[in-house]
């Protein structure tokens, strides 16, 4: 009877706490901590399955090194999770350092040591898993059958309202990617009259600036200059919004267009993006500086996804930084890795833990009104399409600085 007691209290417990997300993010966290509550637990973490790479994905850890294990993906046919996620079983495991499918590499990248622990399946009764809970090290004695019982339940009311989630996300999603598609299409239609614009209007001051004296003066000459620039900027900035818009719609559809490679001078990349955002970050009074980029060598890459990757970055951190801060995008080479290293440094506020450790997971935190989170998305995605690798650091009240190490060449290149 206390036994039954107890899971009617966890069933009571675990519906009250779920009752209160409606994102999956949320769910997964809140049933985390409400199984470690219940069996008086050190540490777990929450697993789900990506069919499409036949992994699972730490999407919440608590105790552990969670910084170095959310994100992170193991094969789903190996160690304890892999073992349970396959059986749909739940296993108990007293002294996880005699079993020989614990999987010792976690413990050995967070210096964590787990002494006993419950793997179960995160299913719905009478359905496939949709991941695996982990939970470490109970506090007082060991875990055992009753914590299976207890835990279950939780499993079981945990997985339906995160796969429901999981369905009005969807849902919500395919809504977007429908309405995109006629945004698209509007961007498209607005931008041609820009195009044949700047197109007549390049005739017409040719056409003025011949006829006047003199047409080779050197006053002249600037003159023709500054506007040929003013031109090109505006038919740069139309295709960028072009590219822009494109980009968010693949992010949002979950494409990925191919990479279109070609020999690419970052500082040139770089400074496009400076020259764009210079007006918006001078009227804010925010410096925009460059530092160690004219000495890097040319890579192979997508230029134009880089540039949106950089004018994202260099963009959101704009209304970050107050006037009088900066934003320094600074690069060097590694000779030991054949990478360049850039960083995008700012002085601005910074972010909360719970902001930048969001940033590159499914549900990233945008602290800007009406904000997605898509602009991180397609950041990541641009550098990872590279073979590079993306991080952040920040503090509240000091700064962010956002790291991007990018190959000479892409995985699967030839050598030139």
């Amino acid at each position: 009877m206390v036994q039954r007691g107890r899971e009617l209290e966890v069933a009571r417990i675990i519906s009250q706490a779920l009752s209160q997300h409606v994102h999956s993010d949320g769910l997964i966290e809140q049933t985390l901590r409400t199984a470690l509550d219940v069996v008086d637990a050190e540490a777990g973490s929450v697993l789900l399955a990506d069919p499409s790479k036949k992994q699972l994905v730490f999407r919440h850890v608590v105790g552990v090194k969670a910084d170095q294990l959310r994100g992170m993906a193991i094969p789903w046919d190996k160690g304890l999770a892999g073992v349970v996620f396959a059986s749909g079983e739940a296993e108990i495991v007293s002294n996880a350092k005699e079993d020989h499918r614990h999987y010792p590499d976690i413990d050995n990248l967070t210096g964590f040591h787990t002494r006993d622990m419950i793997v179960l399946p995160l299913k719905q009764w009478g359905r496939a898993p949709i991941g695996v809970l982990e939970v470490l090290n109970k506090r007082q004695g060991r875990l055992d059958n009753e914590d299976v019982a207890i835990l279950t339940i939780v499993s079981a009311l945990s997985s339906a309202a995160i796969e429901q989630a999981r369905l009005i996300e969807e849902a919500k999603l395919a809504e977007l990617v429908h309405r995109m598609g006629d945004i698209a299409h509007d961007v498209n239609n607005l931008l041609m009259p820009v195009f044949f614009g700047t197109a007549q209007l390049q005739m017409q001051i040719d056409r003025l600036l011949d006829g006047l004296p003199d047409p080779d003066a050197p006053e002249r000459q600037d003159g023709r200059q500054k506007c040929q620039r003013a031109l090109n900027t505006l038919q740069d900035a139309a295709r960028h919004i072009q590219d822009r818009t494109k980009e968010i719609l693949d992010c949002v559809r979950g494409l990925h267009a191919p990479l279109q490679l070609a020999s690419c001078r970052l500082s040139a990349v770089i400074e496009s993006v400076v020259g764009t955002l210079g007006l918006v970050a001078e009227r804010k009074g925010v410096d925009l500086r460059t530092d160690g980029l004219d000495s890097l060598p040319p890579i192979l890459a997508d230029e134009r996804r880089l540039y949106n990757a950089f004018y994202n970055l260099v963009n959101n951190a704009i209304p970050e930084v107050p006037a009088g801060g900066t934003i320094t995008v600074r690069g060097r080479v590694d000779p030991a890795s054949d990478t360049i290293c850039l960083s995008v440094i700012d002085t601005g506020r910074g972010m909360p833990p719970e902001v930048r450790d969001s940033l590159f997971s499914g549900h990233a935190i945008s602290r800007k009104a009406g904000g997605t989170g898509i602009g991180t998305k397609i950041v990541k995605d641009a550098v990872g399409s590279h073979g590079g690798q993306i991080t952040v650091e920040s503090q509240v009240g000091v700064g962010t600085t956002f790291h991007i190490r990018l190959p000479l060449q892409p995985p699967g290149t030839a050598t030139a």
